[in-house]
């Protein structure tokens, strides 16, 4: 949801699927990408799943309440971070909610993927205004728009939908395996799966051409421009992919610190984490 372009002097902020990117001089660019801690919440969350930076609010939106993540425990529930890792709201949206994982906004409303529904809460009330039931829907993962239209996927049935904002969806494709994390960039749907990062044609076909097999099974992406993102593994492990290269920039599987479904705060250049078991929520400060 978010593009990087570098240039010889200046820095301009691009427009991406759910949030913006700040450039950078390319003399500033370090030898090597790296990640460095910048805060860390305590852990006041329930199954921290998935993070997702409002760049018109300036907050961060989480999904929480996956614990038991297939489960219809009704204990799911969306809190607000300010980008500074304050919590402004823990419990902001709860009730119907069960395993909230996937969120992407759009038009004023946060559209969440709840096992096998999509939720859609409307900003300005808190409230959950409708619930879109997908047929046989089996685990239904990660969110992302491209400003027309949602994408989600469901993991365990290797399919990826488009659904248009009155709640009418399709499926788009159904040979993704083990397929979670999704975004946008420059009308394109990307995604993440078992066999490694794909990017659909924007023709209407989804055609879709694999651009990684490294990172296999991947949870959250983060995309700088066409040809460098960040992803996230879930069992700890974030990767920076530059063209050919791939690098692991932070691995806390040592800790038994998840890296779930990323978020990113452009204006700032953090990688925001959450660490699902440990039920917190971290902030990296990306250089490269």
């Amino acid at each position: 949801m978010n593009k990087l372009f570098l240039t010889a002097a200046i820095a301009s902020t691009l427009l991406g699927c759910t949030g913006t990117q700040q450039n950078k001089d390319s003399a500033e660019t370090p030898a090597a990408p790296e990640l460095t801690l910048s805060w860390k919440t305590d852990t006041s969350f329930t199954g921290s799943e998935s993070t997702l930076y409002d760049p018109a609010a300036g907050v961060i939106y989480v999904s929480n309440g996956n614990t038991k993540a297939g489960e219809k425990d009704n204990d799911g529930f969306i809190s607000i971070l300010n980008t500074d890792g304050t919590v402004r709201d823990l419990k902001w949206v709860e009730g119907n909610l069960h395993a909230p994982k996937g969120m992407a906004l759009l038009n004023g409303k946060l559209y969440v993927t709840d096992i096998d529904e999509v939720k859609i809460i409307d900003v300005a009330s808190a409230a959950i205004e409708k619930t879109v039931a997908i047929d046989s829907a089996l685990f239904l993962n990660d969110l992302a728009t491209d400003g027309q239209q949602l994408y989600f996927s469901d993991s365990r049935a290797g399919k990826i939908y488009s659904m248009a904002t009155d709640g009418n969806y399709t499926a788009i494709s159904t040979t993704n395996p083990n397929v979670n994390g999704l975004e946008c960039h420059d009308g394109h749907l990307y995604a993440l799966d078992g066999e490694g990062l794909k990017k659909f044609s924007n023709d209407g076909s989804y055609t879709q051409e694999t651009i990684n097999t490294e990172v296999t099974g991947g949870d959250g992406l983060v995309i700088l421009n066409d040809s460098t993102f960040v992803a996230s593994r879930w069992h700890g492990e974030i990767f920076f992919i530059r063209g050919g290269e791939t690098t692991v920039i932070l691995d806390t599987q040592a800790e038994k610190s998840n890296t779930a479904d990323i978020g990113f705060v452009a204006d700032k250049n953090l990688v925001i984490v959450p660490t699902f078991l440990k039920n917190e929520v971290a902030a990296y400060e990306l250089k490269y």
